[in-house]
């Protein structure tokens, strides 16, 4: 497979590119963990590709009350970052399950969230911190809910000529927990994140491995009420997330051992949060 590789230094020129291009000509490559094997294998075949290795958008700047990561921070610089670690526990913990230490290295934050897997591990820990993403184009910036980004698998709401830019995350406290076979290799048969927003006493749960994509799970969210939710809340929480989730069986995990292990994953997540002290995350 051929194809014309193109190395913007800016933003501008890598949206006239983008802009430039017929349908299915050009292909974006950020880190190119699932871009690259594809033209491998030939599911994909673009004429040109851009790279976005040249652009500038890698800053990890803290606040008092989010974390902003630019689209091309490799998940291994979050992975490193202490602050991420002691603030958003959640956060740092479903960083470390992407891949191996390899693929980290290379993936980015932006490029997993335009894939819109339904098996990553990301975006539902980011949808429970209500994480927000910043989309650039020929008419600037637009900021969307990470949730209204997401359309269906493989889709999100990029128009033409637009790229994600940046990743607000409010700094909340968190939990995720996952299972899959091989912990280093496979695709996580069931993934749960947790958040608690201490300013709206509100608690968000989100799940992959479940849906075509995932999702949050608003009638658990809802079973939920405090910053210290009763063991027989957080038992109703888990119960509502497995009786309410469109669990779909496959070649990873049954129907049943889905919605079991969804109840015992969202429990312990929100205990995780529940028990940790609160005053540790800011």
């Amino acid at each position: 497979m051929t194809f014309t590789l193109l190395a913007p230094a800016t933003g501008e020129e890598a949206v006239a590119a983008l802009l430039a291009a017929g349908p299915g000509e050009l292909a974006v490559l950020a880190g190119g963990t699932d871009l690259l094997p594809d033209i491998d294998e030939g599911r994909t075949a673009p004429r040109r590709v851009l790279s976005l290795r040249r652009l500038p958008w890698r800053e990890l700047n803290w606040t008092s009350t989010e974390l902003e990561v630019g689209a091309l921070v490799p998940l291994a610089s979050l992975e490193r970052n202490a602050e991420l670690r002691r603030r958003m526990p959640g956060l740092f913990e479903a960083v470390g399950a992407v891949g191996g230490l390899a693929l980290r290295h290379r993936a980015t934050l932006g490029g997993n969230l335009v894939r819109a897997s339904p098996v990553s591990d990301l975006i539902p820990i980011l949808l429970a911190l209500e994480a927000r993403v910043g989309l650039y184009g020929a008419q600037g910036e637009r900021e969307l809910p990470l949730e209204e980004f997401l359309q269906s698998p493989r889709r999100t709401s990029l128009a033409p000529g637009e790229l994600l830019r940046r990743v607000r995350i409010p700094a909340r406290p968190c939990a995720f927990r996952w299972q899959r076979v091989r912990p280093a290799n496979d695709i996580s048969q069931l993934a749960v994140a947790v958040a608690y927003d201490p300013l709206g006493g509100d608690w968000r749960v989100a799940t992959a491995g479940v849906a075509p994509l995932a999702r949050r799970a608003p009638g658990a969210e809802a079973a939920l009420h405090g910053v210290a939710p009763s063991d027989a809340e957080i038992r109703a929480c888990a119960d509502v997330a497995a009786h309410e989730a469109p669990v779909r069986a496959d070649r990873r995990a049954t129907d049943p051992y889905r919605r079991l292990l969804l109840r015992a994953l969202v429990a312990r997540a929100v205990r995780a949060v529940r028990d940790r002290p609160l005053e540790s995350s800011s």
